[in-house]
């Protein structure tokens, strides 16, 4: 039996592998808030089920059973987030958490009515797609973190990291939402960044820039 404990195991580790990490149970216990010992439960659980692997080293995989159920729980979170911001107005930073807490009580008849409401090929309100992408993936689409973006080029914001509450709230009040321009104006000896935005003149850190997607102006426009 697939339950919700379960879906929302197989769903961070699969987004943890898109962030290009190793997922280990320290790395999962962090991610859920809980110990490390409930992890490794949870972990004996999956296995057993046939959802996950663990290897030698600790590394934990998913199967391709494992997979396809974390996938279809991320398009049905993504459709939610959607639901929430394009049909209720909901803000964008606030859609990710009701989201968690609406995707186990949705039916499969009211997932495919929001599917064929919505479609398949929106971004969510963070700007991200509803398959989970890689860093590489992202880059190939000719995206780049504001951690590595130029100076004096104008950006448009695409995609944000949309699981820290507290991040999206930052960003919000300093005018960086998908969809907004930014400008990077100097690279300062301690990693920040100095950024004009909608809302004014920034200093931004390593921890928010990492966690921030652009596109070229002059792309997006197209």
């Amino acid at each position: 039996m697939i339950t919700v404990s379960k879906e929302d195991y197989l769903k961070s580790i699969l987004e943890a592998e898109s962030e290009g990490e190793t997922v280990i149970s320290a790395r999962l216990a962090d991610f859920h808030k809980v110990s490390p010992p409930a992890v490794t439960m949870a972990l004996r659980r999956l296995k057993k089920d046939g959802l996950v692997r663990v290897d030698g080293e600790g590394e934990v995989r998913l199967t391709a059973t494992g997979r396809k159920i974390a996938r279809k729980l991320t398009l049905r979170h993504h459709l939610i987030e959607r639901m929430l911001s394009e049909i209720f107005g909901m803000e964008w930073w606030k859609v990710h958490d009701e989201a968690e807490r609406l995707e186990h009580a949705v039916s499969p008849d009211f997932e495919a009515k929001l599917l064929v409401k919505l479609g398949s090929g929106g971004a969510c309100p963070h700007g991200n797609l509803s398959e989970v992408e890689s860093s590489a993936s992202r880059r190939k689409r000719g995206l780049v973190l504001l951690a590595d973006a130029e100076l004096e080029t104008t950006y448009t914001v695409s995609g944000i990291y949309e699981r820290d509450r507290q991040l999206l709230e930052f960003l919000e009040t300093r005018g960086i939402r998908p969809g907004s321009r930014l400008r990077l104006l100097e690279r300062n000896y301690d990693q920040t960044l100095t950024l004009s935005t909608p809302a004014g003149t920034f200093s931004l850190g390593p921890a928010a820039s990492r966690r921030v997607w652009l596109a070229s102006a002059t792309r997006a426009k197209r």
